[in-house]
This record gives structure tokens, C-alpha cells and sequence, in this order.
């Protein structure tokens, strides 16, 4: 039985010749010879012959969804610093940040974001650390490991958590946590994201975590011995802040409201 078409698809198709298009004569017949009422989206599929098990490698792009279908749609965004503003303002509903040392495997997105987006946290890491052997087998140096233990201990006892490691660059948000929490006044250097934890906890959001092995490797950018002992050093103050504040001792705008 033939397939029974409208008199718009058929009047498109006449324009369509069948034989293969180069791209710079596909995309304006497209635009010609469209006719649904929504912004209609186009998806370009194509061979690049990577591996994306390689974060050197990976390849993002982005879809115009189209509007009026009548469904519920969740934006995620990939921003980190100032681009949170962006995203909270261009009207994200989860946010994700992914340091860009190559250290973490983006794969592991889908599976974050599905934790908030099922209402089960509000902040959700990448942990690192789900073994001292993965850990140091994945290039972490002995003295982050060592580091990155002490400062996890004292940060899970002082602020309420069970989290695997409070450093990790792989995390995500949800649009309510962003909206509450004082980040803008945060510092503009790497213990943003110790602050920000402190905050989430403060504010008594959920977080929850899920294994990101580790991969160091010589191209990745990671800050030196110096650099870290100045941000460990970052981190156990942002701790003391919240202890002064909570009790009175010394306001901090940090736990302050917005």
C-alpha cells in the first residue's frame, strides 16, 4: 500500500533531486523547501574518525530544540566561572562543570545530570578516588593523593559529609542551588569550588558523588607543588569561615543570603 503524503511534502519533495548533495547546496534547499510551523532542526552526522575514549579528542556541539511541541525539556549547559551567570541566565536547569586539564571523562555527564534531573541530588562530583590503586595508577602524584585524603577527612567531619573527595574538577548542578547560594562573591582562584562545596553544604544541599577515574598524563594542566599547598592552605580557611560564622564569631558574606 502506497504511503499516503500531504500536498506540502509533495510539493517539497519536487524540489529535492535524487542524487547527493554537497553541503553548501544542502543546506539552502533545506531552508527553501521547509514547511512545519516550529524551528525545524537539522542534525549532521559525520565520520570523524576520532575515539572518544580520548579526551583530547572528544567532540561537542550543540542542537536548536525546536518550540510549541508541548514537552518538558531540561537545558544542560558546560560552564565554569563566569559562564555560570551565563547559563543561570540563559535558563539552564543543570549545570556541569568539567576543568579543561583533560583529566575527566565527559562520558560520565549523562549519568551525573540523571541523578538531579530524578530529584536524588542537588550537587553531584566526579570522584577521583575510588581506590588508592586507581588513583596513583592513573598518573595522580603521591603527594596530591596524600594531600587530597588529609583535606577530604577534615572537610567530611567539620561540614556533614560522606563524599569521596570534596576537589574533584567533574561536578554539576542543579538551577535551585545556583539560584540560592552566594557563589559571585566566591574567590576567583582554584578554591572557588571548595567555597562553593562549603556553601552547598552550609545550605544543607544534597551531594552525592560518582566514580571519574583519574588520568594525569603529561599533556593535562595541573597546577604545581606550590600552587597546591597554597589551595590546601585555601580550602581549610574556607572551612574556619563557616565555623566563625555559624557560631557567631565573625560574619562571612560567603554564608550570607543573596
Amino acid at each position: 500500500m502506497a504511503h499516503k503524503t500531504g500536498k506540502k511534502y509533495e510539493a517539497a519533495s519536487k524540489q529535492v533531486e535524487q542524487r547527493p548533495y554537497p553541503l553548501e547546496e544542502a543546506i539552502p534547499l533545506l531552508q527553501k523547501i521547509k514547511f512545519a510551523k516550529f524551528d525545524e532542526t537539522v542534525e549532521v552526522h559525520m565520520r570523524l574518525g576520532v575515539d572518544p575514549k580520548h579526551a583530547d579528542q572528544m567532540v561537542r556541539g550543540t542542537v536548536v530544540l525546536p518550540n510549541g511541541l508541548g514537552k518538558s525539556k531540561k537545558v544542560l549547559v558546560i560552564a565554569s566561572g563566569d559562564k555560570l551567570r551565563e547559563a543561570q541566565e540563559a535558563g539552564a536547569d543543570i549545570v556541569v562543570m568539567v576543568h579543561p586539564d583533560y583529566q575527566y571523562d565527559a562520558r560520565l555527564v549523562p549519568h551525573m545530570t540523571g541523578l538531579l534531573r530524578d530529584d536524588i541530588c542537588d550537587v553531584v562530583l566526579g570522584n577521583r578516588i575510588r581506590t588508592r590503586r586507581e588513583a596513583l595508577d592513573g598518573g595522580m602524584p603521591l603527594y596530591k593523593y596524600l594531600a587530597n585524603r588529609f583535606l577530604t577527612v577534615i572537610e567530611n567531619l567539620f561540614m556533614g559529609q560522606n563524599l569521596g573527595e570534596w576537589h574533584s574538577g567533574l561536578r554539576a548542578y542543579t538551577r535551585r542551588v545556583l539560584e540560592t547560594i552566594p557563589w559571585e562573591r566566591n574567590s576567583d582562584d582554584f578554591v572557588f569550588d571548595c567555597e562553593f562545596l562549603v556553601q552547598a553544604s552550609a545550605w544543607k544541599f544534597r551531594i552525592g558523588d560518582i566514580p571519574a577515574p583519574a588520568r594525569y598524563f603529561e599533556e593535562a594542566s595541573s597546577i604545581n607543588f606550590f600552587r597546591s599547598v597554597r589551595y590546601g592552605l585555601a580550602s581549610l580557611k574556607s572551612i574556619l569561615r563557616f565555623w566563625l560564622h555559624r557560631t557567631h564569631l565573625w560574619k562571612c558574606s560567603l554564608f550570607e543570603p543573596k
